[in-house]
């Protein structure tokens, strides 16, 4: 590839051609730059990679695009000044990968809660419908039948054009995404074509990143302002945000609801702990999803599907025999009659939709034991509310750890303690050891209880200090009821 092509692409503010722009190979990190390379100086929020343009030059690099020129130049080296190095490396990496989402039809998942689920659910769809498919979320990043780790809910610019390159040559026909508001503002979606965008819902969350709802609810509303004239964008008409997400958008606009005037409806008729009967677009079917949250998915699955020009039948059976996503409102039912269900929910609003469906579903006199905790190094004004909202709809509850990470465990406990009334305290016990927590709580159950185990879900580590400890909500669930 050659530089030159691509400047007036980019946001150049000015270039510096000491060579003659061609380069092998583009990163942003200096440790993986070799001869004849090109290296991206993106502005991080644990380091600059401007401090690394030497070390990059020392590697090999011979084009350098930054937002800042070095006082020094080389003269062997091309240097780029950009207004935005992260949406540069964006469009360069899509270049690279001869533009991989234009050659897919690649569908983008935002919002607080239902992310990850609707993204998985429609992949599980099309997969069995018959299509080739790719997806990328917060659990895995899958190839057709090929799974690989996620590290982010939204990979790097550079991984990002890979994968979906992977699946274009692999013959996928689609692509779906969750499209997290760190990866809007940082622009890893940057240079992709979307044919369509989703939006679910938007409450208190990541506000140690944003600093204020409204940063973050601008920042959700950038992904529908950057989808082309010819892409839909569909979204929430109950959430009281969900107009504001397409304002600005030039897509064609559709939305969903269960209570106000909207394209597409849906009303549950049933509630059980192992589905529901659903009226989906004036269609009856049985579905394995459970709740009103998963309501709001479901009917946004299924108006993406209508929207791809998926067969209206077909998809309306395909979905009453898909199952709910790992870690989401994942029901274990135990020989002696206790239900354990383990749950992603770590922010106030899917907490308490998890909790109330629960509720809406429980019978007689069974408790609902809650054992929920926080992440460390995380928005910590959502401690408290989540701690009162857990104590407020549960007959008992056990504050303990989630990821940690690098805060102390009893200090995250005293921020959610904080929002317990003197009340609620009396029906709440505190055990910083997530494990120990686990056991009690189903030491404490007896038969027609119900066991909710909140904030971690599908994850199989805790985050300690920076090491990832093998972890497993469901697993530790599974054996102490076992053995009861």
């Amino acid at each position: 590839m050659n530089i030159k092509e691509y400047i007036n692409q980019i946001g150049t503010i000015k270039s510096i051609l000491n060579n003659d722009g061609e380069f092998k190979n583009l990163n942003f990190d200096s440790r993986k730059i070799y001869d004849g390379d090109l290296f991206v100086a993106i502005r991080g929020t644990v380091s600059d990679g401007h401090n690394f343009i030497q070390t990059a030059i020392d590697n090999g690099a011979k084009v350098i695009v930054c937002e800042e020129l070095p006082k020094k130049h080389n003269s062997n080296i091309s240097y780029i000044q950009v207004k935005e190095s992260s949406k540069s490396l964006g469009i360069l990496s899509s270049e690279y990968y001869g533009n991989p989402s234009s050659r897919i039809k690649l569908v983008g998942v935002t919002g607080t809660n239902g992310k990850t689920t609707i993204a998985s659910t429609l992949f599980n769809l099309v997969r069995e419908l018959g299509f080739t498919a790719g997806l990328i979320s917060t659990i895995e990043v899958k190839i057709n039948d090929d799974s690989f780790p996620a590290t982010h809910t939204t990979p790097d610019q550079l991984s990002l054009n890979k994968f979906i390159s992977d699946m274009v040559n692999t013959g996928c026909e689609y692509c779906f995404m969750e499209v997290s508001s760190h990866s809007i503002v940082q622009n890893r979606i940057a240079g992709l074509t979307f044919i369509g965008g989703i939006f679910t819902n938007i409450t208190h969350d990541h506000l140690d990143f944003h600093k204020t709802f409204k940063e973050y609810i601008n920042a959700k509303q950038v992904f529908f302002t950057q989808l082309s004239s010819e892409a839909f964008a569909i979204t929430n008409s109950d959430d009281k945000n969900g107009q504001v997400m397409l304002q600005n958008s030039s897509a064609k606009k559709y939305t969903y609801s269960l209570h106000t005037a909207s394209d597409f409806k849906i009303k549950i008729l049933e509630s059980h702990f192992d589905g529901m009967l659903i009226n989906l677009d004036g269609h009856e079917i049985w579905t394995n999803f459970i709740g009103k949250f998963n309501a709001y998915n479901l009917l946004a699955i299924y108006s993406t599907a209508i929207l791809c020009n998926l067969d209206k039948q077909e998809t309306l059976i395909a979905l009453s025999k898909l199952k709910p996503v790992e870690g989401r409102f994942d029901a274990i039912h135990s020989t002696n009659g206790i239900t354990a269900i383990v749950d992603y929910a770590h922010t106030p609003d899917a907490l308490q939709n998890v909790l109330s469906t629960i509720n809406e579903i429980r019978q007689g006199n069974g408790q609902l034991i809650t054992v929920v905790g926080a992440g460390g190094d995380r928005d910590k004004t959502k401690r408290p509310e989540m701690a009162y909202i857990a104590a407020e709809l549960s007959t008992r509850l056990i504050l303990t750890s989630d990821n940690p990470r690098t805060e102390d465990p009893e200090a995250i406990l005293d921020d959610m303690q904080a929002g317990i009334t003197a009340i609620q305290k009396k029906k709440t016990l505190r055990i910083s050891s997530r494990a120990e927590a686990i056991r009690t709580a189903c030491i404490m159950s007896n038969p027609g209880d119900i066991i909710l185990v909140a904030g971690k879900g599908h994850e199989k580590y805790q985050d300690i200090n920076g090491v990832k400890h093998h972890f497993d909500d469901k697993e530790i669930l599974i054996e102490t009821l076992k053995n009861l």
